[in-house]
């Protein structure tokens, strides 16, 4: 099928075309139609699969079907989503398939002034992209007014359940018409997630183009054992060895972050960290600086699984795998996007065991193991004392909805212990 058949107008066509894009999607394929009907929607997909384009392109087809002019302060159409650099990345394509529209867009989000912000929407824009800390806040001081809003999308819907914006959902929904077409994207669904559909969406239309929490089957998924103490050699031997030229790193915390892009630079690795206690300006030039090359290595928190879009980015790896599966499908969603074919390695010391077993699970497959020479594992060594597994290293943040990267809930990191799968024959972790 082509963009043609999908019923979209002439100037979204050419600014499809513009971006290189010849056939849609499954997901835009199966949502578009669906909600140029005006049906609410309630969609799944892979992540880099094309969920934005699914959900902007018919809302802008329909917004530009109506010639009511939007009122000071007010918003026809709002998106939420849980993170700065995610709010960022929306709007950029917002603004990329609305280029030959009159219509109107601004983006709203913490860690930068407000009062560009008011300024922005003051006159009322069509489309506002927001953060929900943000946007509490300019509705608390009277500077944006979501009485007329016509289209309400929730986009990444489980990533702003876990960090812990119910409530805040909650608010925004009170302050919402009654009467609007409602659109909630995500990359996986659970139980919380159907719930909230359940009081969001009225009579949705299912949309899954993929089973829930599985992974692209383009991404090529590696794990190397190694010792803990060891992963920092290991890490740049490998980026070495495969001459790996853009690369993003997870960690867990923020300063684990700080510390591996020292070590990384210090190896003439060239690097930046990329987390919640950078300020917005530093992670948007951090960003830039890797999309362009200006940096070899970006190493990030998970405040980054769900903000970063580069479409031909080919390695993602894992220094320390994350306490919550779910995160693991998030990460490496950042490579194979868009069809190309990515890779995902993961370095696992023996603390990480029981977060590999969870992966597995979820998944279900066992994950390749490859063992690399000179880096064997020490079969003496121990399970250290497991520490607090908050995401991201934030601890115990009083109001999650005053910094749109604070992870505030955990989850279980250890898996159903009755199913545990075995490494090898004899349960070691060598």
């Amino acid at each position: 099928m082509s963009f043609e058949k999908l019923g979209l107008s002439k100037p979204l066509l050419k600014a499809i075309n513009n971006q290189g894009y010849k056939t849609p999607s499954p997901i835009q394929e199966k949502a578009i139609p669906l909600i140029l009907k005006k049906k609410d929607v309630l969609a799944a997909a892979q992540t880099g699969t094309g969920k934005t384009a699914a959900f902007t392109l018919p809302m802008l087809e329909l917004l530009s079907q109506n010639n009511k002019k939007v009122a000071k302060l007010q918003v026809k159409a709002l998106i939420l989503t849980p993170t700065r650099e995610l709010a960022a990345q929306v709007h950029t394509n917002v603004v990329t398939y609305s280029k030959y529209t009159k219509l109107t867009s601004a983006v709203v989000f913490g860690g930068v002034g407000i009062n560009p912000q008011k300024a922005a929407i003051k006159k009322g824009v069509d489309i506002l992209v927001a953060t929900p800390g943000r946007m509490l806040d300019l509705v608390n001081q009277k500077a944006l007014d979501l009485s007329c809003v016509e289209f309400f999308v929730l986009d990444e819907a489980d990533r702003m359940l876990d960090m812990g914006f119910v409530h805040d959902i909650k608010k925004v929904l009170a302050m919402l018409p009654a009467k609007k077409q409602n659109l909630l994207f995500s990359a996986t669904f659970s139980k919380s997630i159907k719930e909230l559909a359940a009081k969001l969406l009225n009579n949705p239309t299912l949309v899954e183009v993929a089973k829930a929490n599985v992974s692209n089957h383009k991404v090529k998924h590696i794990i190397h054992k190694v010792n803990k103490k060891d992963k920092k050699n290991l890490i740049t031997h490998i980026i070495n060895e495969q001459n790996m030229k853009q690369v993003l790193v997870f960690t867990r915390t923020k300063h684990g972050a700080n510390k591996l892009s020292k070590l990384l630079d210090y190896d003439g690795l060239k690097s930046a960290a990329i987390h919640g206690n950078k300020s917005q300006g530093a992670r948007t030039k951090a960003l830039a600086d890797f999309k362009n090359g200006d940096i070899r290595v970006l190493v990030a928190t998970d405040i980054a699984a769900r903000g970063i879009d580069i479409i031909s980015l080919p390695y993602v790896i894992n220094y320390e795998l994350p306490n919550i599966p779910e995160d693991y499908v998030h990460r490496i969603g950042r490579t194979g996007r868009a069809g190309k074919e990515g890779h995902a390695i993961s370095l696992v010391c023996i603390d990480e065991k029981e977060y590999l077993t969870d992966i597995e699970k979820l998944l279900k497959k066992e994950i390749e193991h490859i063992h690399i020479a000179g880096y064997e594992v020490d079969p003496s060594i121990k399970v250290e004392p497991k520490k607090q597994k908050g995401r991201g290293g934030n601890k115990g943040s009083k109001n999650p909805s005053s910094n749109s990267n604070n992870n505030s809930k955990t989850s279980k990191a250890n898996g159903d212990k009755k199913n545990k799968r075995n490494y090898s024959t004899n349960n070691s972790f060598t």
